[in-house]
């Protein structure tokens, strides 16, 4: 079939399951799709082999008469900061080149276990340190987009899920996992026109995800509509109790709960989101927001989140902070490069492999993090930032008592070119302004295309909810989902 990769999770689950077309043939039309696609730079790792055991167990199944797993037939692609079995996982940083994992992380476990196989390994921000897919050590990940205005510039696919954004949107694969730290699933899914979900902290585990910053780290889907993602995250989320932070809780079923009527529901408008300097399209998108949600029945408040402007500086405290506590594992003496000059002792050893394996922002993070860490600073910094953080969430907690859920734009501004801000780390860093809040607070956030920017670019909406509510976040997002009916997509081009 010609169409096949133009279908998403759902389609591809029930076709499956209906006879409307085999699970190989699924695999076969995202293998030869992934393979013409170099000039993306998505994968890092192919691994068709996966896809075609997953599809084949799938038929064998199906013909036999059994019930299917939920995700038989459908193939993913898995960010290469998930520990994967016999795979190769570099989290992007040449100091795991080589690195093969001789185990499986919880989350990628529960996704086969579901019956998803793996098109591959993608690409990502070096330790998932970035908002443009330009830290990578193994090449900028290139956005499948491109400016309708002439404009043929490279543009960033977002970070530090970039690749998994550009696979997605590039109909590569159906659907991709992420890792959201401080807006990575977000940003890139806004960038890209896709939808992507961060989770309530807790809700997967982070067991064999390679750390960044072990208090804000969470997995999420990132897919093509909302019905896809909130399949995704209930085959990935889950009870561990390898993971101490992980929640002993049921998942709920969230697909079978979609439902986009926004009746009775309050939506949430932070004044305080209104930044400096907001191009007028965002605000134009946020309005549009408003008046969609409203249409489905929803309540409009404006509620104030009065800490917000010290969540950025709060949060780049606290994450290299605990980066440089968490990276301080890569030494070259169990795994990964070793770079050992002649006549070195072990902390030449240990100075020359972290030299040569890490790239500049991630050094950039260590060393802010060991800073702020240090005995003469860490109440300076990192006491007074952890105390900002606990702030921030009780913001959240106090605007949750006027309103359901909160609509805000997901990043200030449409995908840009590569190479446009990686000179200046804090233009850089202005990307997550609006993501940075909620994962600070561990609450569920997730965004959606809203549209597109006078270049023919994506923009996305975000609806942060309360702890735990998964659903409402969805629910909230499928109302917009419905009522923008995006359906713009890139051309193809590579």
């Amino acid at each position: 079939m010609s169409d096949i990769t133009d279908l998403g999770v759902a389609a591809l689950r029930d076709g499956v399951r209906a006879g409307a077309f085999s699970a190989r043939e699924v695999a076969d039309a995202f293998i030869a799709k992934v393979s013409k696609a170099k000039a993306l730079n998505a994968f890092l790792v192919e691994t068709p082999d996966h896809a075609i055991a997953a599809a084949t167990e799938a038929d064998a199944a199906r013909a036999a008469g059994e019930t299917l797993k939920p995700l038989a037939g459908v193939p993913i692609g898995m960010k290469d900061l998930f520990c994967t079995k016999g795979v190769p996982a570099t989290a992007g940083s040449l100091i795991l080149e080589g690195f093969t994992p001789q185990y499986e992380s919880t989350v990628s476990s529960n996704l086969f276990a579901a019956g998803a196989g793996m098109l591959g390994k993608l690409n990502m921000d070096q330790f998932a340190m970035g908002s443009s897919n330009e830290t990578s050590a193994f090449g900028n990940v290139i956005s499948p987009w491109r400016r309708s205005d002439g404009g043929n510039a490279p543009l960033a696919p977002g970070g530090s899920s970039g690749g998994s954004s550009a696979a997605v949107s590039a109909r590569l694969c159906p659907g991709a996992t992420g890792t959201d730290t401080g807006g990575s699933i977000r940003q890139p899914a806004a960038f890209t026109g896709i939808s992507g979900i961060k989770p309530t902290y807790g809700r997967c585990s982070r067991w064999g995800v390679v750390a960044f910053a072990s208090s804000l780290d969470q997995a999420g889907p990132m897919a093509r509509d909302v019905r896809d993602c909130a399949i995704l995250l209930e085959a990935m989320a889950g009870f561990d109790p390898k993971d101490a932070t992980s929640l002993e809780l049921p998942v709920p079923q969230w697909e079978a709960g979609l439902n986009s009527s926004m009746v009775g529901k309050r939506i949430g408008i932070p004044k305080e989101y209104r930044v400096d300097n907001m191009p007028a399209e965002i605000d134009a998108l946020w309005q549009q927001g408003i008046d969609w949600l409203k249409d489905a029945g929803a309540e409009i408040v404006e509620v104030s989140l009065p800490h917000t402007k010290y969540a950025l500086p709060a949060y780049y405290i606290i994450a290299p902070a605990e980066a440089s506590s968490n990276l301080a594992r890569y030494d070259g003496v169990r795994y990964g490069l070793r770079d050992l000059p002649e006549g070195a002792n072990l902390q030449d050893m240990y100075a020359a492999t972290r030299a040569a394996g890490f790239g500049d922002e991630v050094k950039r993070r260590i060393m802010i993090g060991t800073y702020v860490l240090s005995a003469g600073f860490y109440d300076a910094y990192f006491t007074q930032a952890s105390k900002v953080r606990t702030l921030i969430a009780r913001d959240f907690v106090r605007a949750f008592e006027a309103c359901d859920y909160l609509l805000t734009p997901t990043a200030p501004s449409a995908a840009f070119a590569l190479g446009e801000k990686s000179a200046d780390p804090i233009a850089m860093y202005l990307n997550d302004v609006f993501t940075v809040p909620s994962s600070l607070a561990g609450l569920p956030a997730m965004s959606v295309p809203g549209g597109l920017d006078k270049a023919g670019l994506p923009l996305g909406l975000q609806i942060i909810g309360k702890a735990l509510d998964e659903q409402g976040v969805l629910n909230a997002c499928l109302a917009l989902e419905e009522r923008a009916g995006f359906v713009a997509r890139p051309e193809a081009w590579w």
